[in-house]
């Protein structure tokens, strides 16, 4: 009686091993087994521990065999078959462009399981892999993005450099809102026109008007198109409306020869009539490579065609005058054109307040007249020293 009480107890204890086995395969990703399924075939026990338990000794099998159940049998086969097969291309991860996910596991590659004696055996979960301690936190990356570090901050390659500070002076990143700086001439500009048949206009004009004055003026006007007189001359604001605009110019302590002017469109359009937008589309890139060449410091707009096409606005001229408005860090100077003037004259009282603003305005920011090379000398001390 006592033998068969120390079999079925020791029976008892292999079993209690075994679905310990069974639930450590299950951590492992081994599904679908079941633990009712499971039945014992062949339990080999030596001659050594037979004699022992007919000596009334406890039982100790040296070996156990297990039938997997068919369900067990199938996940292996099926992990097998996957393992074997090539892991598709993956996203890039976090930590590595290269990273690829882990294939399912099979039995042979399985570590093996915990002794079945020992019955405080836990499963260790293995840790995530460290970084070794050659990488540098702050060279991590996820493709083209350098990801936030102690290091970096999360910074981007975007950043625009710093000024850099150099003999002369801050030399500062080229800006876009700014005007381009040119090494052209208006002499390149009237060659690159020619004989312009660019626009229907061509058919009905004299010649050309190109736009004229001070190459470095700090004052420009810009007005809408030629009309009778400057067809016939060649040279824009001639007549009567340009007879004005010397006044007005005069009343603000200046004379033309030290301003420039310009018109939007460079033919007369039939009747004086009003230009196009198209037509003044194709003219104006031309006035823009001017304002390069000449860099003002205020562009008064005469007019509600000059207004639109330089500020590419809709707003009408009595809305917007007498409020400095910007293009590329220029101010620019709505007010009414001279020709208006002549057929309301009540107008020309707002006119004349927006050209104080803008005598005020040139007063109040001279412009740098010291010619580079002296200003270089300037900073060295190169004058103080030939002076000696």
């Amino acid at each position: 009686m006592t033998d068969t009480s120390d079999l079925k107890q020791a029976l008892q204890s292999l079993a209690s091993d075994v679905t310990e086995h069974v639930t450590y395969l299950r951590e492992l990703g081994v599904s679908l087994v079941n633990t009712e399924n499971l039945s014992l075939v062949k339990i080999p026990i030596d001659d050594k521990v037979q004699q022992a338990s007919t000596r009334n000794k406890r039982l100790k099998p040296d070996a156990v065999k297990l039938a997997l159940p068919p369900s067990l049998t199938r996940n292996a086969n099926e992990a097998a078959r996957r393992a074997s097969l090539p892991s598709p291309p993956s996203p890039s991860s976090p930590l590595s462009p290269s990273s690829s996910l882990p294939s399912s596991p099979s039995l042979s590659s399985l570590p093996a399981p915990p002794a079945m004696r020992d019955r405080d055996t836990r499963v260790a979960v293995p840790e995530a892999p460290r970084a070794s301690p050659s990488t540098s936190p702050s060279s991590i990356q996820s493709g083209n993005t350098v990801m936030p570090t102690k290091n970096n901050q999360g910074q981007t390659n975007n950043v625009k450099p710093p000024p850099q500070e150099t003999l002369f002076g801050e030399i500062k990143p080229a800006d876009t809102d700014s005007l381009p700086r040119t090494d052209e001439t208006l002499e390149d500009i009237r060659r690159d026109i020619g004989d312009c048949t660019r626009c229907p206009l061509y058919a009905g004009r004299t010649q050309v008007v190109h736009s004229e004055g001070n190459t470095r003026a700090r004052l420009m006007f810009v007005g809408e198109a030629p009309g009778a007189d400057e067809d016939a001359s060649g040279h824009p604001f001639v007549g009567r409306a340009g007879q004005l605009l010397n006044k007005i110019i005069e009343a603000i302590g200046m004379k033309r020869e030290d301003v420039f002017i310009g018109n939007v469109n460079r033919c007369r359009p039939p009747q004086n009539r009003t230009p196009t937008s198209d037509e003044a589309k194709t003219c104006k890139p031309f006035l823009m490579r001017e304002i390069a060449i000449v860099q003002p410091d205020v562009v008064v707009v005469l007019g509600n065609t000059a207004l639109h096409n330089l500020l590419d606005t809709k707003e009408g001229i009595t809305k917007v005058r007498g409020t400095f408005r910007d293009y590329k860090g220029v101010k620019v100077m709505p007010t009414f054109h001279p020709a208006y003037l002549l057929r309301d004259p009540s107008k020309k009282r707002e006119t004349w307040e927006d050209m104080k603003t803008v005598r005020a305005y040139l007063q109040k920011n001279p412009r740098q007249t010291q010619q580079p090379e002296a200003q270089a000398q300037t900073e060295l001390g190169l004058e103080q020293r030939d002076a000696k």
